[in-house]
């Protein structure tokens, strides 16, 4: 037996699964972070590390690249589908705010994945290929519905199938159902839900059951266990089966600021019936077998110092190398994300080593800022700091280390009439409530302050200082504090900030490497040493 839950102990929302032969692949909701559409691999279910990416950019919008005052916060890719099919693998997702169906398919985990779309707006959708040939979708919110595709999978079969499935009763719900999952077991079609009944305290997950794929459905609430977790609920994944015969579903805990964390659930079956957990509650120790024993996982978190990839295609002249792959993939571990659609002539990693941001545009604040390098957070500590070379920020720039969300916070070097300060930047409410989608154009609040000393301490520390923020997810208490690197001792600065999870980011909260410009474009900052550190 062995303590597996939570998996990830990080926000990896929206999980699907499936199995190949000994592998098995989670695919998670990245939404407007890039590359996006990250999936992961386990040999055991217990254990996961990041295989590859869908894409670098998704709908090529201002949104997306952050311009025009524009932003993709709580939107783009969500909730995918995941299926391997005579040899192929197979995403499918809506890009939630541009209103489209995306899909992604190739022949190997890795890619190269070939990009289309499928007509129409499928939400939560999941794909489902029938043994007579046909195709599916399932998708929606409160009602269900069931879309024959056209054989090459451009959009809805003339004259096919097309009809709701399931529904919700719309008075009984906070959230009706959605997060469609579709499968065929044992010769019977299982179709698994998430929803938010009045009355019960949390997300819960749902199951209906048929002999036929069109139906008709009967089922219900089948799983609403918050895993000795704050009250927490637990729902929406997929379900998967061992090569021993076993089943489990992967899904995900809301979790607080951290975010929505994926867990393992053993799925038993009485008859044609599921039942989920253990007497209907969430187990810590799982039983797992792993199929590559020997397999060393990477971590999902790593520390950095930002060395080149490759010294014979990265020089002086040319720093950013022959791109094989796109600059992100070839030049950063794949734990790195870009906070939207980075400006790949804005940064580049020198040929000694460290990351140079450069700000393209004026921001109001931070979330605005184009070229946020970002990884998630993890349950249910963990610290990160980096070291920060300041001489190239102009009048009015700030560069730091964030907490990435809506309620933000950053620890940071500013420039103010030539003079440097070391602040603590905060977002203490949000602009725009609960809702989904963030309109933040207002600057943070400057809620500590100290001038950094004129004078060098030597040639090796000027114009350089080490900043970190250490947070606490523990039991949702979801704060950060703030510290600076000093001679090798750290000095709490600017008190407690707290974090929260809200629609206007929808996501949990990261580390970011931030440069920002408030006055004037073009200034930079450069980051070396980034160190994670983590109780797991």
């Amino acid at each position: 037996m062995k303590n597996v839950n939570p998996l990830t102990r990080m926000d990896y929302p929206d999980p699907d699964v499936i199995r190949v032969d000994d592998t098995y692949y989670l695919i998670s909701t990245t939404m407007y972070y890039m590359p996006g559409g990250v999936i992961l691999r386990s040999y055991d279910l217990a254990h996961w590390e990041i295989a590859a990416y869908l894409f670098d950019e998704l709908d090529g919008t201002p949104a997306e690249r952050l311009e025009d005052g524009q932003n993709s916060y709580g939107k783009g890719m969500w909730a995918a589908s995941l299926r391997y099919h005579e040899g192929r693998f197979y995403a499918a997702f809506v890009s939630h705010g541009q209103e489209d169906t995306h899909l992604f398919t190739a022949e190997s985990i890795e890619g190269p994945w070939e990009h289309r779309k499928i007509r129409g707006y499928f939400h939560d959708c999941s794909l489902y290929f029938e043994e007579d040939g046909r195709v599916f979708l399932v998708s929606g919110n409160t009602e269900i519905r069931l879309t024959e595709l056209a054989p090459d999978l451009s959009g809805p079969k003339e004259g096919g199938v097309d009809t709701v499935i399931v529904r919700d009763d719309r008075e009984a719900v906070f959230l009706g159902y959605e997060g469609s999952h579709l499968y065929k077991i044992r010769g019977r079609y299982y179709l698994t839900l998430i929803h938010w009944p009045k009355d019960k305290a949390r997300r819960t997950e749902a199951i209906f059951s048929a002999e036929s794929v069109a139906g008709p459905y009967e089922g219900g609430d089948v799983f609403w266990d918050d895993g000795g977790y704050c009250g927490q609920g637990i729902a929406q994944g997929g379900l998967v089966d061992t090569p021993d015969g076993r089943w489990f579903a992967v899904l995900f805990r809301d979790s607080g600021a951290i975010g929505r964390i994926p867990v393992l659930v053993p799925v038993t079956w009485e008859g044609d019936r599921p039942v989920f957990g253990v007497d209907g509650r969430l187990p810590e120790d799982i039983e797992i077998v792993s199929t590559r024993p020997r397999h060393v996982y990477e971590p999902l978190f790593v520390s950095d110092r930002f060395l080149p990839r490759n010294t014979e295609e990265v020089t002086p002249e040319n720093p950013a190398g022959t791109l094989r792959k796109s600059k992100t993939r070839q030049l950063l571990s794949p734990q790195w994300q870009w906070n939207h659609v980075p400006d790949d002539a804005l940064w580049v990693i020198l040929p000694e080593g460290g990351l140079r941001i450069t700000t393209g545009a004026v921001s109001a604040n931070l979330t605005q800022a184009r070229n946020t390098l970002t990884q998630r957070m993890c349950y249910p500590q963990c610290e990160a700091e980096v070291t920060v070379a300041f001489a190239g920020l102009k009048d009015g720039d700030r560069a730091g280390l964030a907490a990435m969300q809506g309620c933000y916070a950053a620890i940071c070097v500013a420039n103010e009439g030539g003079r440097r300060y070391l602040e603590v930047v905060r977002r203490v409410e949000p602009t725009k409530g609960f809702a989904i989608g963030s309109s933040d154009s207002e600057p943070g609040t400057v809620t500590y302050r100290e001038e950094l000393p004129a004078g060098e301490a030597s040639a090796e520390t000027a114009g350089k200082v080490t900043l970190g923020i250490a947070a606490d997810f523990t039991n949702m208490k979801d704060t950060i504090t703030f510290f600076v690197r000093e001679g090798g001792r750290r000095r709490a600065v600017g008190g407690e900030h707290r974090l929260y999870f809200r629609l206007d980011h929808f996501t949990g909260a990261r580390f970011g490497l931030c440069v920002w410009s408030e006055k004037e474009a073009g200034g930079s900052a450069c980051f070396t040493d980034f160190q994670y550190r983590s109780t797991v």
